[in-house]
């Protein structure tokens, strides 16, 4: 398999025995890298997953291997300290070039814009118009079928939005499939399902009626609830719920 995080320069630091991942003694040279950057920590990131790791190991996972003493530098400063660090700086540390400073950079700016997907900034789906409102400005132009998804959690909070199938100008093919696989990944509670006719007149048609019950159908099954389907138009939508269609 390809390695994704250190070049065959970089490895040739460790010696290949590795017999586990825990409690093992790598041999390497004196004074080269800190210990926790061997092929111990990868192993453990594969077999336990990175959350499991310390915060040297994920700083390890991050950086690839560095000079004993950036490393110890790196963990006296903190997480705080370390996001607040400028490219200099970083770039004046032993062993952190260009790329290495870019990578830590990058995982700090993801966690600041995962702060911004907190759940109480979550749209919620208190009501059919509700849900129109997220799509209809973008859905009323397509030229072409879309079905959408918005995942929901059990608070009934947008989670995702998911485009399930394009089709042509009057079908969006969908199988259950498709439709919960994303569902499921995510771990959604509901969903509300969305799709747009192009000619602007969003009056569903009975095969949109009949796939829709299936895909309640399937939902039910896996314990996902289908909470409303919509049909989209141009500046007008039609719920299936408030029609009684569902």
């Amino acid at each position: 398999m390809q390695n994704m995080l250190w070049s065959e320069e970089e490895l040739k630091q460790y010696t290949k025995e590795v017999p586990s991942s825990r409690d093992l003694k790598v041999k390497r040279p004196v004074g080269s890298v800190h210990r926790t950057l061997s092929l111990q920590v990868r192993e453990e990131a594969i077999r336990y997953g990175v959350e499991s790791s310390e915060l040297f190991g994920v700083l390890g996972c991050i950086l690839g291997p560095i000079p004993d003493e950036t490393m110890e530098f790196l963990m006296k400063q903190g997480l705080r300290a370390l996001a607040q660090m400028s490219s200099e700086e970083l770039l004046n540390l032993p062993g952190i070039g260009i790329e290495k400073s870019i990578r830590l950079a990058a995982a700090f700016e993801l966690a600041r814009r995962m702060t911004k997907l907190m759940p109480e900034d979550l749209p919620f789906i208190k009501s059919p118009e509700d849900a129109a409102a997220l799509v209809m400005e973008e859905m009323r132009y397509l030229d072409r079928e879309h079905f959408w998804a918005l995942l929901l959690n059990t608070k009934n909070q947008v989670i995702a939005r998911e485009t399930i199938s394009i089709g042509t100008l009057n079908s969006s093919p969908i199988h259950p499939r498709e439709l919960y696989k994303n569902a499921v990944r995510r771990s959604a509670a509901g969903l509300v399902l969305v799709h747009n006719h192009p000619s602007g007149d969003p009056t569903p048609s009975q095969q949109d009626i009949e796939v829709t019950k299936r895909l309640i159908e399937a939902g039910n099954i896996i314990g996902i609830n289908v909470l409303d389907h919509l049909v989209i138009g141009d500046s007008k939508f039609v719920s299936f719920k408030a029609k009684g269609y569902i």
